[in-house]
């Protein structure tokens, strides 16, 4: 676990504006990263179905958190397609800074040009493959640290070492291979698949749910803070189910964070891909309370998280590793007024820790539990599960289709 504490500059989250980029780039060779249905994935998706009422309907089999050749159908469905959320702008501020992540498989570097314009490729050498970059930081090219093989931030080959006698070479045909990228508030998004279309970014990653989003206090101004990532042994989608269950867990597994909350207040609103749960606060009158007289927690199909409560915003993205391993990325932001409370940040981010470090004993106990012959399907609890529910047609719609 890694915890860096970064004060930076202000940024109003969820502002209404997005940039898309447009910088030309080098022909790309082909990359296809789809894979064909496998006829045991096409039965595996079909055990679900979506048409079932929440109060009739069983849960997906176990079969979907387990099985290796469901788990590369949904990186083809689900992760290698539509806007993929994977950072914030301020990772990018200045021309020349860059960061790396992962996404299935796929390995992508995301960076401000020579001119300050947002850009991504897929983080591997033309030559032999390697990874370029790792992490984050600042350059003015990207220099391969296996043969040497150079990349401007446009992508463009710049310099490819010892290759003379080599025949039949297009320089300009071995440039990076772009990744759509674009930017919706202070978010940074990826896209695998599909052409751009300029105006319908913010709706088809958050559809109607923008307002109530605003009106919950998501795009107020806010500092980032700092970043923890968690490796979990459960399937992504383990963590993300924990996170849907309308506040069924809290009085058992958080006790500190039931008792600061209202549980009886729960309410939980459907969106196209987007499911918002709140809850009232139930200790606004104590000082040091970092939830506040409100928490609200937003899921963005398929695997990004936001939650507002008290002066603090944190934002989860669990990323799939595998069929039974996950990494999981919390971004803190705070209040500007309280950026500087360093006793404050200290005890808030020790209460979260302590949230988490329960999470994760409850998804790596479920992802056991899944694995164990004794399960295969269960039953949802429909007064509380609805965002659950919302989540499993939605992974069903993207696998079937």
């Amino acid at each position: 676990m890694i915890l860096q504490l970064r004060p930076i500059g202000r940024v109003s989250l969820f502002q209404t504006r997005f940039q898309i980029n447009n910088y030309p780039i080098p022909k790309p060779v082909s990359v296809s990263v789809s894979c064909s249905l496998s006829h045991e994935a096409e039965k595996i998706v079909g055990e679900f179905d979506p048409q079932i009422p929440i109060e009739q309907a069983p849960t997906p089999p176990s079969s979907w958190y387990t099985d290796p050749s469901f788990y590369a159908h949904e990186l083809d469905r689900v992760f290698y397609k539509g806007w993929q959320a994977v950072g914030y702008t301020e990772q990018i501020e200045q021309p020349h800074d860059f960061f790396s992540g992962r996404l299935g498989n796929v390995e992508f570097v995301v960076c401000r040009d020579d001119d300050g314009k947002i850009v991504a490729f897929h983080n591997v050498c033309r030559h032999h493959a390697s990874l370029l970059v790792s992490g984050s930081g600042k350059t003015s090219c990207f220099t391969c640290p296996y043969h040497g093989w150079t990349y401007g931030l446009n992508g463009a080959l710049r310099k490819a070492t010892r290759i003379s006698g080599i025949q039949d070479f297009a320089v300009n045909e071995f440039g990076l291979v772009p990744i759509k990228v674009a930017t919706w508030g202070p978010f940074v998004l990826l896209n695998l698949d599909k052409e751009i279309v300029t105006d319908k970014i913010a709706s088809e990653w958050l559809g109607s749910s923008s307002e109530l989003l605003s009106l919950n206090g998501v795009d107020s101004p806010l500092s980032f803070v700092c970043r923890r990532e968690y490796i979990i042994e459960c399937n992504w989608k383990v963590f993300c189910d924990n996170y849907l269950d309308g506040g069924y867990h809290v009085p058992f597994a958080h006790k500190g964070l039931a008792s600061g909350l209202s549980l009886d207040s729960y309410n939980t609103s459907i969106f196209e891909k987007v499911s918002i749960q709140s809850v009232e606060g139930g200790s606004e009158d104590r000082e040091d309370d970092r939830l506040g007289s409100k928490a609200f927690y937003a899921f963005v199909y398929p695997n990004f998280m936001i939650n507002r409560y008290g002066p603090w915003m944190d934002t989860n993205l669990a990323i799939p590793l595998g069929p039974r391993k996950c990494l999981v990325v919390f971004d803190y932001f705070l209040e500007a007024s309280l950026k500087d409370d360093k006793a404050f940040i200290e005890r808030s981010l020790k209460d979260s820790e302590k949230v988490q470090m329960e999470d994760i004993a409850l998804c790596e106990g479920v992802q056991r539990g899944i694995e164990s012959p004794a399960y295969i399907t269960g039953r949802y609890a429909p007064n509380v599960e609805k965002a659950m529910h919302h989540f499993h047609c939605l992974l069903y719609d993207n696998l079937i289709n």
